[in-house]
């Protein structure tokens, strides 16, 4: 079997496949970039393997004339840059010891032994320079049956990674079937491991989120994470039966997946996430407009077009109806409006906190007219 891409035409990639092969070694595509392209879906980062070790790939990196970046070389990965894109060459790995964070690992010679220390069949997949596919470990069926399968069992997997949890969920939800539903030897190895979540960094949990949360439609998948109880050890407090009625409500208004606003339908404590301060505050609006009782028109003037339509399908999800089909233009209408009275055309004749509530009085009247009253007919009277 092959792959057909553009990217494995590229260029530059093509000649860091030919930096190593040329030098007797193995050069094998990686990961994402083959799952991705078998599957017909985009394609981001191009990741290498290799029997190469990181000091030679550097040695032959430089020698080449391209610039090397020892990025993770305790872990045997080093970044060759070409043409100002990164590939991300990794020595063929076995894990030495795990503490289900990090792990400890040596070099291996063969893909099969590094094929083993992946997390799911979909992703122990390889791709030669031509595009012909190796499948060392069977996962190409899985693939094509869009099954998220552990490699061998499902527990040892978990136990030397126990972010492999959340990515579990996070994987069903991009490339899962939904109808087949989610992996049952997989899902109890989840729940029987539950606990080892804690272990990882907030940063961790709170990247696998923000992924799982913008798929398509990570509803079916966070309702599984609720149901082994992973959903109570990233978001306390968090309740999925909402989930659903929202993905209708997003389906039917034309919306694009958004995490955050997937978040606020779920509830629960976010301390466990490491969110930034732009993303807390993103958060505090959405639940203040959403909270409100402005209409389209005003909740697009106040808070813009995007956070409008996020408030909105909210506000839908919670009453089991759909948004109007007018509102997304009065959101933009409302968004695209400017008061047109300034502090200035006020004074002097009011001062201080006299003129802020002139200000807000003739802004709440100006909302409430649709947009309509003009400048004049705000002026007051001289």
């Amino acid at each position: 079997m092959k792959i057909d891409a553009d990217w494995l035409r590229n260029r530059d990639a093509q000649m860091v496949c030919t930096m190593l092969s040329g030098a007797g070694h193995q050069a094998w595509f990686v990961g994402g970039c083959v799952r991705n392209a078998l599957l017909g879906a985009a394609v981001g980062d191009l990741d290498l393997c290799t029997d190469a070790y990181p000091e030679t790939v550097m040695g032959l990196a430089k020698a080449a004339g391209l610039r090397v970046v020892p990025t993770g070389i305790d872990h045997g990965t080093v970044t060759v840059i070409v043409g100002g894109q990164p590939f991300e060459v990794t020595t063929f790995r076995r894990d030495v010891a795990t503490d289900g964070r990090r792990a400890v690992v040596a070099y291996a010679d063969d893909m099969e032994t590094d094929a083993q220390r992946r997390d799911f069949t979909m992703n122990a997949l390889y791709a030669a320079p031509d595009g012909t596919v190796a499948d060392p470990l069977g996962g190409l069926p899985d693939l094509r049956a869009r099954r998220v399968r552990f490699i061998d069992d499902a527990g040892q997997r978990i136990r030397e990674d126990y972010l492999r949890i959340l990515r579990f969920f996070r994987f069903h939800a991009w490339y899962g079937d939904p109808d087949a539903g989610i992996d049952a030897d997989g899902l109890a190895a989840c729940a029987d491991h539950i606990e080892g979540i804690a272990r990882q960094s907030r940063e961790r949990i709170g990247h696998e989120m923000r992924k799982l949360l913008a798929a398509p439609d990570p509803a079916p998948a966070v309702a599984a994470m609720a149901a082994c109880g992973a959903l109570a050890q990233v978001l306390p407090g968090a309740s999925a039966s909402l989930l659903a009625v929202l993905m209708h409500v997003e389906h039917k208004a034309g919306l694009s997946p958004d995490w955050q606003r997937r978040m606020m339908v779920l509830g629960g404590e976010t301390d466990r996430l490491r969110l930034t301060k732009a993303e807390q505050r993103q958060l505090s609006v959405l639940q203040t407009a959403a909270a409100s009782d402005h209409t389209a028109g005003p909740l697009g003037y106040r808070y813009g077009a995007e956070t409008a339509l996020s408030a909105l399908a909210l506000r839908a999800a919670m009453t089991t109806s759909l948004i109007d089909p007018t509102d997304r233009a009065e959101a933009d209408r409302g968004a695209a409006q400017v008061f047109p009275l300034t502090a200035a055309d006020l004074q002097p004749d009011l001062q201080g906190a006299a003129l802020g509530k002139a200000l807000r009085s003739a802004e709440a009247n100006w909302i409430a007219s649709g947009f309509a009253r003009g400048r004049a007919d705000m002026l007051p009277k001289r």
